[in-house]
């Protein structure tokens, strides 16, 4: 259920700004992204999981939140961002 780190080190790899970089709003949206699509498919198996519920509603808010924080910051990033991750917004 849980990002192995194979499949977040690949996330971070392909959306860091630089080398090294893990805590850009770009890298940290794409792994909630991520997790948040494993959360979605494991609640349409099992739909009276809400406990898991209520963690995928935390890690929407959270991305939102980032996203909001670049939007201010830089609306390119911004579009970018939200355009490679497939997001509607």
């Amino acid at each position: 259920m849980a990002l192995t780190s194979a499949q977040k080190n690949q996330i971070i790899k392909d959306f860091q700004l630089f080398e090294g970089d893990t805590g850009s709003p770009e890298v940290q949206a794409s792994l909630l992204t991520a997790s948040i699509q494993e959360l979605t498919d494991h609640l349409k198996t099992h739909k009276r999981d809400n406990h898991s519920r209520r963690g995928l509603l935390k890690q929407v808010s959270k991305r939102r939140r980032l996203l909001k924080f670049l939007q201010n910051r830089s609306e390119d990033r911004y579009k970018k961002l939200i355009e490679k991750l497939g997001l509607s917004k």
